[in-house]
């Protein structure tokens, strides 16, 4: 009972975790991005002791093959000097000293050649998770902008969506100020038609009249000769010498 209680609460705290993880993708990166320094670094300190190990290899191969040449100096000279005794031990010392050389030199080998396999192998994991947390980070990239694209797709679609109901409400205004503004026109031109012009007309010709006779009142009495109506058709008559004349007619003598 308690264990399936222990699995189901497991169960719950894993969908917990990985709703925040996908909520939250640039922290979980960021996460293994700190594992990957954690392990780089142990790596080189493994890499380093080995690397250690090589040049401890190397002093010792450095040593022996110093204490060969002088071993083999001292053996030369002293069976050349008839030491045979002494000429022997250090031909024994010089034998041991060679197999000590020999393994060191194999050692050595074997160790640069796993130290260059290590470095390879350490600097094409480190660009293999490199180029996976650069693909990671565009992707993510790549879905915010997916993401915001989507939103303002929805947004475009409710904007169009409103703007077409704007569009009818437009419409339906501009029929009803047109029919409006038709009934209005249609009343001014009812109410111009309706006015009777005949009085009007009357009236404009008595007034008219009205100032011709003043004025022809006005000529008599200080003596000035009005033109008629079309004075130009007189005056081809009269060879046109007209002459105006002010104050009283003169009558010939």
């Amino acid at each position: 009972m308690f264990k399936r209680i222990a699995n189901l609460f497991r169960g719950f705290l894993g969908l917990f975790i990985s709703g925040l993880e996908k909520q939250n993708p640039e922290a979980l990166l960021e996460v293994e991005k700190e594992n990957l320094r954690g392990q780089i670094a142990k790596f080189n300190q493994g890499l380093a002791a080995h690397a250690g190990l090589c040049e401890r290899l190397m002093t010792q191969v450095k040593k022996l093959e110093k204490e060969e040449t002088e071993l083999r100096a001292k053996t030369t000279a002293n069976l050349k000097a008839g030491n045979k005794s002494l000429a022997g031990q250090y031909a024994v010392r010089l034998q041991t000293n060679r197999r000590e050389l020999e393994e060191n030199r194999a050692q050595l080998k074997e160790a640069e050649t796993t130290y260059k396999e290590l470095l390879s192998a350490r600097d094409v994991s480190v660009k293999a998770a490199r180029d996976k947390i650069e693909s990671l980070k565009r992707g993510i990239s790549d879905m915010k902008m997916q993401k915001a694209m989507a939103d303002l797709n929805e947004m475009a679609a409710g904007m169009v969506t409103e703007i077409g109901g704007s569009g009818d409400t437009l419409n339906r205004l501009h029929e009803m100020v047109e029919e409006e503004r038709e009934k209005a026109a249609g009343k001014s031109r009812v109410a111009r038609d309706s006015i009777d012009m005949t009085e009007i007309k009357a009236k404009e010709s008595e007034m008219d009249a009205l100032a011709d006779l003043a004025l022809a009142d006005f000529a008599a009495a200080e003596g000035i000769a009005l033109e008629p109506e079309g004075g130009a058709a007189g005056d081809l008559g009269t060879g046109g010498d007209t002459t105006k004349s002010m104050g009283p007619a003169q009558t010939e003598s």
